[in-house]
C-alpha cells in the first residue's frame, strides 16, 4: 500500500468510528426520551459546529503538519469519548430519559464535539491529495475519497443500530476508544514527506492565527471562486430539504425495515461512483463536470415524486448519491489546482463553514413550511383542486411538491451558472493552473510505513 492508502484506510476507520458516534446518540436519545425535538437538537448541534469550526480547523491545517493535524484530530476525539463514557458508567437513575435535562445534553455535546473533531480530517484529506498525488491523477484520487466516504455511510448506520440495539451507548463508546486508538496507532507508523519547508531568518514561518481576512483575498484572487463556493452553498441550501424530508416522504411510502433496508442498499450508489472516478477522472474540465452532474441531479428532483411509487423514489435517490461523489470530486480538484497548497486549508475550511451553514437553515425552515403551508395546499387547498387530479392529495403529495419544486429551482439556477461569466472565468484559471512547484504534475516525496 502505497502512504496515501494508508492515508484513506485510516480516514475510513477514524470516520465511521465518529459517525457512528453520531448516528447511536441520535438514535439513543430517542429510545430514551422519546422526543423528535432532542434528536432535531442533536442534528443542528452537529451542522451548526461544522459551520461555526471550519475556517478555525482549516488553519490548523494550514500551519502544521497534516499528519500531525489528524494525530491531534484522533486524540481531541479520544479525550472527549472518555469522559462520555464515564457518564454513561455513573449516571443518575432517570438522567438520560429528561429531554431538557442538564445531565442528558452535557453528554450530548461532549460526545458532539469529539464527533466534529474528526473534521479536521475532512479538511487536511484534499490537501494531502494535492502534496502526494500528481495533479494529473488527483481526480482520481478524489473519487477514491468519495468511495471512502460512501462505504462509511454504508456501514455507519448499521453498525450504530445493532450497537445501540444490543449495548446502548456503553458498547459505541468502547469501540469508539478502541478504534480510536487503533486509528492514531497506525497513523503515527505512517511516514509522509509533506515538503514542509523549515523556517529561517530570510524567510519566517507565516503567523499561527485563522486570518480569515487573507483567505478572504486568496479566493478573491481567483476570478469565480467565490461563486463556486456559493453555489455549492446553494445546494447545499436545497439540499437540507431532503434532509428534513425524504425520510418522512419515504416512510409514508413503506415500512421503516423496507425504508431502512433499501437506503442501505442505494448507498452502495456512493462506492459504485467512487470507483468509477478512480478509473476515469473527470474530464478535462472539472467545473463543467460539476455543472454537468447538478443539472442531471435537479432534473431527477423534478420527476422523482411526480408518482406515489417507492421504485420511481428509489431510482431517484440513487441517481442522486451516484452523482454526489462527482460533484464533490470536481469541487476538490478544482480547489485543489487554482488556490496555493499553503492556503488549502484555510480554503477548505472556508468552504466547508459557508456550505454547511445552508443545510441547516432549510432543514429548520423547510419543516413548518410543509407541515403548515404546503400540506394543507396539497390536502383540501387550492393545490388539491387544481393539480390533485393527477399530482395526487394529502400530506404525502404535499412533501413530494417540495421536492419538485425544489427541482425547478435547481435546475434553473445551474442552467444560469453555466452561462454565467464566473464559470468561463474559473474554467480559464483551471486551464491555466500549475502545481506549486511551476509545472504539472508535481508532488511531494513519500516513503511507506516501516
Amino acid at each position: 500500500m502505497t502512504p496515501f492508502h494508508h492515508i484513506l484506510v485510516n480516514n475510513l476507520a477514524a470516520n465511521v468510528t465518529n459517525f457512528t458516534v453520531w448516528f447511536a446518540v441520535t438514535f439513543w436519545v430517542f429510545l430514551e426520551t422519546q422526543s423528535v425535538f432532542a434528536t432535531g437538537m442533536i442534528a443542528g448541534i452537529y451542522l451548526v459546529f461544522t459551520a461555526a469550526f471550519g475556517i478555525w480547523f482549516g488553519s490548523i491545517v494550514d500551519h502544521n503538519s497534516k499528519r500531525l493535524a489528524m494525530l491531534g484530530s484522533s486524540l481531541v476525539s479520544w479525550l472527549l469519548y472518555l469522559p462520555g463514557l464515564l457518564m454513561v458508567l455513573f449516571a443518575p437513575e432517570g438522567a438520560f430519559s429528561d429531554p431538557y435535562g442538564p445531565y442528558l445534553w452535557s453528554f450530548v455535546l461532549l460526545v458532539m464535539l469529539g464527533v466534529i473533531a474528526g473534521n479536521i480530517r475532512s479538511i487536511a484529506l484534499p490537501t494531502l491529495v494535492t502534496i502526494l498525488i500528481p495533479e494529473a491523477e488527483r481526480d482520481k484520487a478524489n473519487g477514491l475519497v468519495g468511495m471512502v466516504s460512501g462505504i462509511g455511510f454504508l456501514t455507519t448506520s448499521v453498525i450504530s443500530g445493532f450497537l445501540v440495539a444490543y449495548t446502548g451507548m456503553l458498547g459505541v463508546l468502547i469501540m469508539a476508544l478502541s478504534v480510536t486508538t487503533l486509528a492514531f496507532v497506525h497513523l503515527s507508523l505512517v511516514k509522509l514527506d509533506e515538503g514542509r519547508v523549515a523556517p529561517s531568518a530570510d524567510e519566517p514561518a507565516e503567523p499561527k492565527r485563522v486570518d480569515l481576512a487573507g483567505t478572504i483575498r486568496v479566493i478573491a484572487a481567483v476570478p469565480g471562486l467565490f461563486a463556486l463556493i456559493f453555489f455549492a452553498c446553494f445546494n447545499n441550501f436545497l439540499g437540507g430539504i431532503f434532509m428534513a424530508l425524504l425520510d418522512a416522504y419515504g416512510l409514508s411510502l413503506v415500512s421503516v425495515e423496507v425504508w431502512g433496508l433499501l437506503f442501505g442498499a442505494l448507498s452502495m450508489a456512493f462506492i459504485a461512483s467512487g470507483i468509477i472516478i478512480s478509473k476515469t477522472g473527470l474530464g478535462r474540465n472539472p467545473l463543467k463536470t460539476l455543472l454537468m452532474v447538478n443539472m442531471v441531479t435537479w432534473a431527477v428532483c423534478c420527476v422523482f415524486t411526480l408518482q406515489s411509487s417507492i421504485w420511481l423514489l428509489a431510482a431517484g435517490c440513487f441517481v442522486w448519491m451516484f452523482l454526489g461523489p462527482y460533484a464533490e470530486a470536481a469541487e476538490q480538484t478544482t480547489l485543489q489546482k487554482v488556490v496555493p497548497l499553503e492556503r488549502q486549508g484555510r480554503v477548505f475550511g472556508f468552504a466547508q463553514s459557508v456550505e454547511q451553514s445552508a443545510s441547516p437553515l432549510t432543514a429548520f425552515l423547510i419543516g413548518p413550511l410543509t407541515q403548515f403551508v404546503v400540506i394543507p395546499f396539497m390536502t383540501d387547498g387550492a393545490g388539491a383542486r387544481s393539480i390533485g387530479g393527477w399530482f395526487g392529495t394529502g400530506p404525502e403529495r404535499g412533501i413530494a411538491l417540495v421536492f419538485t419544486v425544489a427541482g425547478f429551482v435547481g435546475l434553473l439556477v445551474t442552467i444560469l451558472a453555466i452561462n454565467s461569466r464566473y464559470y468561463r472565468q474559473l474554467s480559464a484559471a483551471y486551464a491555466a493552473g500549475k502545481d506549486d512547484d511551476g509545472e504539472s504534475g508535481g508532488g511531494a516525496a513519500v516513503t511507506s510505513p516501516a
